[in-house]
């Protein structure tokens, strides 16, 4: 008999990432590499399976090899008590097309539902870094009587227009959920900070499948959560927002206390990694209480070796440093040869810089190779001819990407 609610976790992971691109030129943005050891999707995982839910379907369809592959090799489970998280790919089992947005992609997989029968579906996306426990949301949800429920984080206004905004009134109903307002809206209890959407949600499931079917049918729709399924809980007065804020992880300091960043742009993916690295991070790895699950790694530890040095640096495991590498995030097998100069960078697995080479303000795809002397980030006119270059000035290179 069960003592908990009867929940299925669905994590949205087919985006095709394109505001992130070279990193997504050859793999899904969940599978994009972070923080040294990690890829986006662990953050979801991990906070599903540490809030105790571990029936999880990853909806893919975007360029899913590497995806399905982590997946498969890094989230496995004994399935001893039903338990599973499993990848699965778009199965046009309602005809020959793929999905056509994020609801699509739920209605589309109906089956898993009608497999599972689940008193509750959390609904999360696949590409944002945060510690979240799902189990309190869902505990307020259940509490409100609400049919929805959209976690909200409260960003200063003035900023809030680039987010789906929440509005709602003092018992936490949503009023109005719109897509980047130029006027957002003010929070009950204060007027300067706004509601944005997480894009993460708690469905009562019979209420879901209703709202699902609807807009399956409805030809003037997007067929997207966040702009066709929550707006029509809202108009039927079902939808209340959960404030991030509220949520509290064991081992969480006022400092990275409801830290989330979307990483949807290669600035707010530099971004985030330069949030990790300081003595007092904004966000925490090393939170043992509330541990991201990272790929088993059969590479030896990381090494300085001969002049090397790494200040105010995070060095993957397997990197081997004979160069000056300051405030940077290194990942697994990366190599800074003598002589070599790395600063304010951030480089995926297997990278490559020859002796005498500079990085600076950077992002390195997989397997980047830098040759001996080259410069990268150092003259931006330079840069921009071969490679991207973001609006704040980051210099990334795409994946296998020789620099001569």
């Amino acid at each position: 008999m069960r003592s908990q609610p009867h929940v299925l976790g669905i994590v949205l992971a087919g985006g095709e990432g394109k505001r992130l691109y070279p990193l997504t030129m050859d793999r899904a943005k969940p599978a994009v590499p972070f923080g040294g050891s990690y890829r986006l999707i662990d953050f979801v995982l991990s906070n599903l399976v540490n809030g105790g839910y571990e029936r999880i379907c990853v909806l893919t369809q975007y360029k899913s090899h590497s995806l399905d592959r982590h997946i498969s090799q890094n989230w496995w489970t004994s399935g001893f008590h039903g338990e599973y998280i499993t990848p699965v790919p778009a199965q046009q089992r309602l005809g020959p097309r793929w999905y056509t947005g994020s609801a699509d992609s739920i209605y589309q997989s109906l089956n898993l539902i009608d497999d599972e029968r689940p008193d509750y579906i959390v609904v999360f996306g696949a590409d944002h870094v945060y510690r979240m426990d799902p189990s309190q949301m869902v505990r307020a949800h259940i509490e409100s009587g609400a049919n929805a429920t959209v976690a909200g984080i409260r960003v200063p206004r003035a900023e809030a227009f680039a987010f789906g905004c929440i509005d709602s009134d003092d018992d936490n109903q949503i009023t109005a959920f719109v897509e980047k307002p130029s006027d957002p809206p003010g929070t009950p209890d204060d007027p300067e900070v706004t509601y944005a959407s997480m894009g993460n949600y708690v469905f009562t499931t019979e209420a879901l499948v209703e709202a699902l079917r609807a807009d399956a049918a409805d030809p003037d729709s997007d067929h997207d959560m966040g702009g066709d399924i929550i707006p029509a809980f809202v108009s039927r007065g079902e939808a209340y927002v959960y404030d991030f804020n509220d949520n509290v992880i064991p081992g969480s300091t006022e400092r990275d206390h409801a830290y989330w960043r979307d990483v949807g742009t290669i600035d707010s993916f530099y971004d985030a990694h330069m949030d990790l690295i300081s003595e007092h991070p904004v966000f925490n790895l090393y939170n043992q209480l509330w541990p991201i699950r990272a790929a088993a790694s059969h590479l030896p530890p990381a090494k300085l070796i001969r002049s090397g040095s790494a200040d105010g640096s995070m060095l993957g495991a397997g990197a081997i440093v004979s160069g000056a590498v300051t405030h940077s995030v290194l990942s697994n097998d990366v190599v800074v040869e003598e002589g070599a100069v790395v600063e304010g960078s951030v480089l995926l697995p297997g990278v490559r810089v020859g002796s005498n080479a500079v990085v600076r303000n950077a992002i390195l795809d997989k397997n980047v190779n830098v040759a001996d002397g080259r410069r990268v980030g150092v003259d931006l006119d330079h840069d921009r001819e071969h490679y991207r270059v973001s609006p704040d000035g980051v210099v990334c290179v795409g994946k296998n990407t020789p620099v001569r």
